[in-house]
């Protein structure tokens, strides 16, 4: 079956490879994790992602489980949050990048969930040079919005990157606050 959906990255920052990056995203589907990897894969992005992925998912639980990424049980903070300090030291120490969809889950209608704050603080707190990069994603979920079969067809997904924000520039809130606005100001609904 061929989906006729297209992707297209409105990226006009030239986001430098020697820095650690902490991308901020909302999130709507499976789609944003493919378009993010494929699109910003220049800066080698590590998600964190939800326990239940790691297992049972050809390929994708594969790439969670042995590419660097970080699988979090959302009910046990006590597992999750050495989990993102490591992370965090991680892309510190090797300038890679992190993903992170504050959201906690998709969205079933484009509309954003609230964000929430935990995993990117820790995040911060772990690679204090880093740029955090609000990333705005449109439209993938209308590719599933009927479950798996039929696929919705002929959708545009956009992905835009917005102005990097340096973790050193700003108090946690404050930067929390510039990135939740960043992302949702492009968010159509």
């Amino acid at each position: 079956m061929v989906n006729l959906s297209t992707a297209e990255v409105d990226n006009k920052v030239d986001l430098p490879v020697t820095k650690p990056l902490i991308f901020v995203s909302n999130h709507q589907g499976l789609y944003d994790i493919i378009g993010i990897g494929w699109f910003l894969r220049k800066y080698h992005p590590k998600f964190v992602s939800k326990i239940e992925l790691g297992r049972g998912i050809p390929s994708v639980s594969y790439n969670l489980n042995h590419g660097g990424s970080v699988l979090i049980d959302r009910k046990d903070p006590k597992q999750a949050l050495p989990a993102l300090k490591k992370m965090g030291e991680y892309i510190e120490s090797t300038n890679r990048s992190a993903v992170i969809f504050p959201e906690g889950t998709r969205s079933r209608d484009g509309q954003p969930g609230s964000f929430a704050t935990n995993g990117l603080k820790i995040l911060c707190k772990y690679s204090p040079n880093a740029l955090v990069v609000p990333v705005t994603v449109n439209n993938s979920w209308k590719v599933f919005r009927y479950g798996s079969f039929p696929l919705g067809i002929c959708n545009k997904l956009k992905f835009i990157v917005h102005e990097p924000i340096a973790v050193k520039d700003y108090d946690f809130n404050t930067l929390f606050e510039m990135t939740e606005k960043a992302v949702i100001a492009d968010i159509d609904y």
